[in-house]
C-alpha cells in the first residue's frame, strides 16, 4: 500500500480544479473526492455553465464518486474544497456520510460553520484552513475582478 498523501497534495488538485472553474467564467471554486489515496471524483462549480444554482463543485463530485463507486455513501472518502462548503453541500456531505471534509478558504458569509446545529455528520472529521492564502486569494481576485 502507497504511504498516505498529504492534505495538502490533495488540495492543490482541489486548487486545478478552482483554476478550471476560473478559466470558464465560474466563481473558482474546485473539489476532488479522495478514496483509499487516489482521486476518484473531480469538479468545480458549474453554476453559469448549467445554469443550475445547485451546481456546486461539491455536488458534482458527490455525483461523479458515488457514479464511481457504485453507491450512495462515501464513509470511506474525504472531500478536498477549496472553500469552506456551504449549508447545502454540507447537508448532502451529511447523506453521503464523508469520511473527511478538508477545505482551504473559510467562507465569512455562506459557510457551514457560521450556522448553529448539527450540519455535518457526526462521524466526519472537519479540516481547515489548508492553503488558506491561495484558496482565499483567488476567489478575492475574482469578485475584484467582477466589481471593475
Amino acid at each position: 500500500m502507497l504511504p498516505a498523501l498529504s492534505d495538502e497534495h490533495f488540495m492543490k488538485e482541489a486548487f486545478k480544479e478552482a483554476e478550471r472553474g476560473l478559466a470558464e467564467g465560474e466563481v473558482p471554486v474546485g473539489a476532488i473526492i479522495v478514496c483509499d489515496n487516489k482521486i476518484i471524483a473531480r469538479a468545480h462549480n458549474m453554476t453559469e455553465r448549467l445554469n443550475d444554482v445547485t451546481a456546486h463543485a461539491e455536488m458534482l463530485a458527490f455525483t461523479s464518486a458515488t457514479d464511481f463507486l457504485g453507491g450512495k455513501y462515501l464513509n470511506e472518502c474525504t472531500l478536498f474544497v477549496t472553500l469552506e462548503p456551504c449549508v447545502m453541500c454540507t447537508g448532502a456531505s451529511y447523506w453521503t456520510q464523508l469520511k473527511k471534509v478538508v477545505y482551504g478558504a473559510s467562507d465569512e458569509k455562506r459557510g457551514f460553520s457560521k450556522h448553529q446545529g448539527n450540519l455535518i455528520h457526526p462521524k466526519t472529521e472537519i479540516v481547515s484552513s489548508i492553503l488558506k492564502t491561495e484558496c482565499s486569494q483567488i476567489l478575492k481576485d475574482f469578485f475584484s475582478k467582477k466589481r471593475d
